[in-house]
């Protein structure tokens, strides 16, 4: 295991490798540089908490935080709530803290609903190993119904903001006490060179030999982020490796 976290992956130039190592990469670490024949980025597909732009501008009275970081409804001061996002993430903790605060739903992309129950037979209904987009995920327990239901408000996607007040997409604003983010994540493979993106050959290869990623769709398929995808991934790496010369 490496001692820091990898800051950089290149290739040694030809003139610089040892003759038994046909192919060696260089990982550039906190604490010195290693050499290795094979590295596998297996760092995640939801591994940053991803920020929207306008949120950086965004001046409320409460908190405005990521649901990555979101643990009790105490967190969140009394009044006005907005939740960004309409995926599982954003319907449960509309639902959640429904109870105690005045809780608008802000919903992009409307997904179908499935009962709780039927999880996670339907968690990625519609991905194809086919190379096809997926369908869009459902929202599995509460429905936007529901939810209206129990007193939350469900409006159109955030366009922009001015200070304190949140304009969405159909014209309307809100000025809310504290803004919840459950925006999604971005992979964690920003650390790769650009060469990784490069002349892809199969799902998990990059454009460096000897450098490999696993369970990260856009390096593999639609569904490289679930057990069975990563799998898939992990088994090809392995392979891969053990035949390379």
């Amino acid at each position: 295991m490496l001692p820091a976290p990898i800051l950089q992956i290149k290739a040694v130039p030809e003139s610089t490798k040892a003759s038994a190592f046909p192919s060696v990469l260089q990982l550039q670490t906190a604490e010195g540089d290693v050499q290795t024949r094979n590295v596998v980025c297996a760092t995640g597909a939801a591994t940053h908490p991803r920020i929207p732009a306008w949120a950086q501008q965004l001046r409320v009275p409460g908190v405005v935080l990521h649901s990555a970081h979101y643990q009790f409804p105490r967190q969140v001061p009394t009044g006005r709530v907005l939740i960004v996002g309409g995926g599982n993430s954003g319907v449960q903790l509309a639902r959640e803290l429904s109870t105690s605060h005045e809780v608008t739903l802000a919903v992009r992309t409307r997904r179908p609903h499935r009962p709780a129950r039927t999880f996670p037979a339907h968690a990625r209904a519609g991905s194809s190993w086919l190379g096809r987009a997926p369908a869009v995920q459902p929202v599995f327990g509460d429905s936007y119904h529901a939810l209206r239901h129990a007193g939350v408000a469900v409006t159109p996607a955030v366009t922009g903001t001015d200070g304190g007040q949140v304009t969405f997409a159909d014209g309307s604003t809100l000025a809310p006490d504290s803004v919840i983010l459950a925006t999604g994540y971005d992979p964690g493979d920003d650390w790769l060179p650009a060469e990784a993106t490069a002349a892809r050959s199969r799902p998990a290869m990059t454009g460096l030999p000897g450098l490999f990623v696993a369970g990260i769709p856009a390096h593999s398929r639609p569904g490289a982020d679930t057990l069975a995808g990563v799998s898939r991934d992990a088994a090809v790496i392995a392979r891969t490796i053990a035949d390379r010369p």
